[in-house]
């Protein structure tokens, strides 16, 4: 379009059909001149002085430094995946988790999530803080994204019921 726009031969002659238009338009577009210059592409004169282009045209021979390679830091996350935990129930019923759901008051649904041993899956840094994706040992529902600060960690497999 942009192409149409600025040729105004294109526009004005009312004896072209649109299939020469856009051959006409597409071997415009094609033409070295009316494509833009690359964004990294500045040539010396225009970026420096005259005075100093000389300079640096004879010390830089045409190679620009390699870029630095920047290593992203791995996040520490506070649990491992394969660890054991259980959600700590006071933390739980507090939790924007728990009310978004719109349980009615001592719901008992939700007792295995407390009692029952959970596997961290994975484990995540969202905006709103560090998750984990808990899977609850021999409870056939499917895991859920927890926050990791109502975990409760288990340092052995086997520990009593609450």
């Amino acid at each position: 379009m942009e192409a149409l726009a600025s040729s105004p031969r294109a526009l004005s002659s009312s004896t072209a059909s649109p299939a020469s238009v856009l051959a006409a338009t597409v071997k415009w577009a094609s033409t070295p001149s009316a494509r833009r210059p690359a964004a990294g592409r500045v040539s010396a004169s225009a970026a420096e002085p005259a005075g100093d282009a000389a300079a640096a045209s004879g010390s830089a021979d045409g190679a620009a430094p390699a870029p630095k390679k920047i290593l992203k830091k791995k996040p520490v996350y506070s649990m491992k995946k394969g660890q054991i935990v259980r959600v700590e129930k006071e933390k739980y019923l507090n939790s924007i988790n728990y009310l978004s759901v719109g349980h009615p008051p001592f719901y008992k649904g939700l007792d295995y999530i407390y009692e029952n041993r959970g596997e961290v899956l994975d484990i995540r840094i969202f905006e709103t803080g560090e998750y984990a994706l808990i899977a609850w040992v021999g409870i056939p529902t499917p895991p859920a994204w927890l926050p990791t600060y109502m975990l409760i960690k288990s340092d052995k497999l086997d520990y009593e019921r609450m």
